[in-house]
């Protein structure tokens, strides 16, 4: 059976959000989408970049995986989900701006720092998390120190997913010619905080 919850929260958006913007909703079935933003996200569920960034419908595009990941480019054989996303955001959607939004507490980046069973012996998780391997060998924090060093395991993974993004032959050109903008940003899941990384120094710090 369909979860309950499910069909009250679908009556409750009949009856809210889409009769307010019903309009909206007809002209984006008419016209398409054309957002300017792309959000790359953890599946996280504490972590939605629609309701973080109260979001209008059609106004941002959202690719979410475990950990928020972009991988390198890489053209071979094989399903390349969060790939194909970007290649539609940047050469079909032509958008002006991509942001790697990572968050406190993540699972999955404490599934890699931890290097226990059952996710490091998984099919998919432990294989898709070996990709933060550059990540953690750049951070000075040591492991002793476990909290620290997850938060700095956060940061540097949104970090190595923006290098990740100019690996991509179209999004490198897309920069370089001033068309798109790439941004690191991390949200508090406890304390509601926004943190936008500095492109000048490299810092995360509070969103003005």
């Amino acid at each position: 059976m369909f979860p309950e919850r499910l069909a009250k929260g679908y009556r409750a958006f009949l009856d809210g959000r889409f009769k307010e913007e019903r309009n909206r909703y007809a002209a984006l079935a008419d016209s398409g989408q054309s957002p300017s933003i792309m959000v790359f996200g953890c599946v996280d569920s504490r972590v939605s970049p629609e309701v973080i960034f109260d979001a209008a419908p059609g106004e941002i595009l959202v690719a979410r995986n475990v950990a928020n990941l972009v991988p390198r480019y890489d053209p071979s054989g094989g399903q390349h989900g969060a790939s194909a996303a970007l290649e539609f955001a940047v050469r079909a959607l032509q958008v002006k701006h991509i942001i790697v939004l990572g968050h406190a507490f993540c699972g999955g980046i404490k599934a890699y720092a931890d290097d226990s069973a059952p996710l490091t012996e998984s099919d998919f998780i432990g294989k898709w998390m070996s990709q933060i391997a550059p990540a953690a060998d750049a951070i000075a924090t040591p492991k002793s120190d476990w909290e620290a060093y997850l938060h700095q395991l956060e940061f540097a993974s949104v970090e190595l997913s923006l290098q990740n993004l100019m690996t991509f032959p179209f999004v490198q050109a897309a920069v370089e010619k001033g068309d798109l903008a790439l941004h690191g940003a991390y949200f508090g899941v406890a304390s509601g905080k926004l943190l936008v990384r500095n492109e000048a120094t490299g810092k995360f710090e509070p969103v003005n």
